[in-house]
């Protein structure tokens, strides 16, 4: 508006609307009132326990100030492509809830995010809801963000991470989302297929850093590559392949070693 790109005749505050505020956890599932703000995710025992993912990538959030005013409705809504949340929430499988007057309709995040600043939202309808099922205890998730600076930055690119395991460490299920880095933020489908099925169990590396010679250097590589080539960055930006590439092999060797521990 301040830009003169919008020109509305006029502004509702919708802030005051108790009934778009508020995080719920029933037996099943977690639901975010449209309104909630990010701050309110990072100060969620809820969120913490339940949704690292979605927690991770709050505290990636712009910076204090930001976080206080902006709300997880309006960064879906507003569906930027380096949008932080949006990753996290489709790794989450989550759905919005869509309301008018003339009733509400859900809609799974992936469906509801069609271009660069466009959504499947009618001009008279608010997104209200958010919300996914709570993820298995057996499951584990992250986030890794990259921007110019460390704090109160737009992403360059983000990569969101969720896998479960089996109780001999087996992947049963992936998901992988990145942002920034295509008109939307979008699944890597092919590297979550070449994780499914895999025995998460680590070795104890060479270096902190690497992940050492082991049978699952080449399934994690081989799923990093994947996940690179689904990006389709702006001409000039084709690093950002290679980012993400680095990015969903950081947060898999961390993962990996988190269920598996580090067998000496």
């Amino acid at each position: 508006v301040r830009a003169g790109k919008l020109t509305p005749e006029t502004v509702v505050d919708l802030s005051g609307l108790n009934e778009l505020r508020g995080i719920e956890a029933t037996e099943s599932e977690i639901i975010i009132g449209g309104a909630v703000s990010i701050a309110e995710l990072l100060s969620s025992p809820v969120i913490e326990k339940h949704a690292t993912v979605l927690f991770a990538a709050a505290k990636t959030f712009a910076n204090t100030l930001i976080r206080n005013r902006a709300t997880v409705g309006g960064n879906l809504a507003n569906a930027a492509p380096c949008a932080d949340t949006a990753p996290a929430l489709l790794v989450l499988n989550a759905e919005g809830e869509l309301s008018s007057s003339g009733g509400a309709r859900w809609l799974p995040l992936g469906e509801f995010l069609v271009g660069a600043f466009k959504t499947q939202r009618r001009p008279d309808e608010l997104l209200t809801k958010i919300r996914f099922p709570i993820p298995p205890m057996s499951s584990r998730g992250g986030f890794q963000k990259m921007g110019l600076r460390k704090i109160s930055c737009m992403a360059k690119v983000d990569v969101a991470v969720y896998l479960d395991f089996d109780e001999s460490g087996t992947c049963t299920a992936a998901r992988i989302a990145l942002g920034a880095v295509a008109p939307i933020p979008l699944r890597a489908e092919k590297a979550e297929a070449s994780l499914v099925g895999t025995a998460f169990i680590a070795r104890a590396p060479a270096k902190p850093a690497c992940w050492g010679e082991q049978p699952h250097d080449k399934i994690i590589e081989e799923a990093a590559r994947l996940a690179g080539e689904v990006a389709s960055p702006r001409s000039g930006s084709e690093y950002k392949q290679q980012v993400v590439a680095g990015l969903v092999r950081r947060l898999l060797v961390e993962i990996a070693n988190e269920v598996g521990g580090v067998d000496a």
